[in-house]
């Protein structure tokens, strides 16, 4: 027996065999996620609104093939539910942030985080529920959703009005999804802390341009650790999510955020 094949067959949390699709999969936690999910053995579709940038990771990751989606538009969605026959994996990690209050989130504003970060989930797991839901009926295992919430919605975070919102609702459908497909599929949610991806830069870049480190401290002061969370430590959550270990497990909200909501 090579090397290989006895740590395939000893090495936990394997996917050997089994298809993903990740949304947003081009940069952040969706990379680091479909990598793990390569590395684990799976198949991965990386599913981006930049689709050269998807294509560049699918490339360097080996097991992986790109595929142009925004999960905002629907004939995207059917076009590329349309591409793919067999689907074990989802993760539904793309999404968009939103900074201000009530006062100052245009109609506008709140309408485009509600399109990507609730609407997408909506069409995406819609469009793909057929593939899912064809797993169980191989009578081994059941298709596996994993969502991508944040602590920001499960409680309140300040000049987030628009954010905490449509995450809630990501929430909110995890829950509910689990409860209509109990035998059938299993849908779960992790809810991460701030962690270091070009959209925490992007935000430092666009409103504190001035003090990037000042409120860069700020931000990993307050969660207990003292430090942001790395997309790799998320991406390992997803891959074990999505794993036979468990298989058990089914509308948990599972909070990855240095100790943030323990507090």
């Amino acid at each position: 027996m090579s090397d290989s094949t006895e740590a395939n067959i000893t090495q936990p949390f394997r996917l050997d065999g089994r298809h993903a699709l990740v949304t947003g999969g081009a940069s952040g936690i969706g990379e680091a996620t479909v990598k793990e999910l390569a590395r684990a053995g799976a198949f991965v579709w990386v599913a981006d609104i930049n689709l050269a940038a998807a294509q560049a990771i699918a490339q360097s990751t080996g097991s992986a093939k790109a595929i142009s989606l925004d999960v905002a538009d629907e004939q995207s969605v059917a076009a590329a539910a349309a591409q793919i026959d067999r689907l074990d994996i989802l993760v539904n990690n793309a999404g968009i942030g939103h900074v201000g209050t009530i006062e100052v989130t245009e109609p506008e504003d709140f309408d485009r985080l509600l399109k990507v970060n609730v609407r997408g989930v909506y069409l995406v797991t819609r469009a793909f529920m057929p593939q899912l839901l064809a797993v169980a009926a191989g009578g081994t295992r059941t298709g596996t959703i994993v969502n991508m919430g944040s602590t920001a919605g499960q409680f309140g975070v300040r000049q987030r009005f628009a954010y905490c919102a449509t995450k809630g609702a990501v929430l909110a459908m995890t829950r509910e999804m689990a409860i209509d497909y109990p035998k059938t599929l299993r849908v779960n949610a992790i809810c991460p802390g701030t962690t270091q991806t070009p959209f925490v830069e992007a935000y430092l870049e666009k409103f504190h341009k001035h003090n990037k480190e000042e409120i860069r401290a700020e931000i990993r002061a307050r969660q207990p650790m003292g430090r942001l969370g790395k997309p790799e430590e998320i991406a390992s959550m997803v891959r074990y999510l999505a794993s036979d270990e468990a298989a058990f497990i089914t509308g948990a909200l599972m909070a990855i955020d240095g100790g943030l909501t323990a507090m």
